[in-house]
């Protein structure tokens, strides 16, 4: 099994769940400017689309989206927990919880990374963001992680997201325009999260903490 990421990107998100399991896997660096990984190969052939996160498995088939290659990766070890069992409420709350992450908080991002092309949209998209994050604050006012009692997949997704910000206590990776200091559930959340061995193993391994 291979796992085409790029570092401090969304593509930690299935790094982290991969360390979860306990699944070996080959990790292939991409070069986000030129698409290509190892000697030059092009990452094109791998995903068309040009963009991390991809996991290609032991027979070549490929899978590509996050959400889609961690909720994959969940249902391989259900006894862990990572999911909920298809068919159940509790996994459609996941999805939504996915869906969520993926539509308003990944996309939200986009302006605040890329703030000198997007121009004065920065400042619709930042208080947007900011709204997004203090629904979550406030849901993770309840409960240990976002979907609930249990560590999911969901939270690996909101890891890797949540260290493109601004805080004293993030892992921070690009920096983007949005401070988060006020959020006092997100931050013991972050923390909780942080402190995982599975996500010290990624960060390691991506170069994002020292060794």
């Amino acid at each position: 099994m291979k796992l085409y990421y790029l570092a401090a990107a969304c593509s930690l998100s299935p790094h982290i769940v991969l360390n979860e399991l306990g699944i070996d896997v080959e990790l292939v660096p991409v070069d986000n400017r030129k698409h290509t990984f190892g000697d030059g190969e092009d990452f094109e052939a791998v995903n068309p689309l040009g963009y991390v996160p991809a996991l290609e498995l032991d027979d070549g088939t490929v899978l590509t989206e996050g959400p889609a290659i961690v909720q994959y990766l969940a249902d391989l070890k259900p006894e862990l927990k990572l999911a909920p069992a298809n068919g159940t409420m509790e996994r459609y709350r996941l999805q939504q919880w996915l869906n969520f992450l993926s539509s308003e908080i990944h996309k939200g991002f986009i302006p605040l990374l890329y703030a000198r092309l997007a121009g004065p949209y920065v400042e619709t998209a930042k208080p947007k963001l900011e709204k997004r994050y203090a629904h979550i604050d406030a849901e993770l006012a309840t409960r240990p992680y976002i979907s609930g009692e249990n560590f999911t997949v969901a939270d690996a997704y909101l890891f890797a997201l949540t260290g493109w910000g601004q805080a004293p206590w993030l892992t921070s990776y690009y920096r983007a325009d949005i401070h988060f200091d006020g959020l006092s559930n997100l931050q013991a959340w972050y923390e909780r999260v942080q402190s995982r061995p599975s996500v010290q193993k990624a960060l390691r391994a991506e170069g994002l903490v020292k060794a």
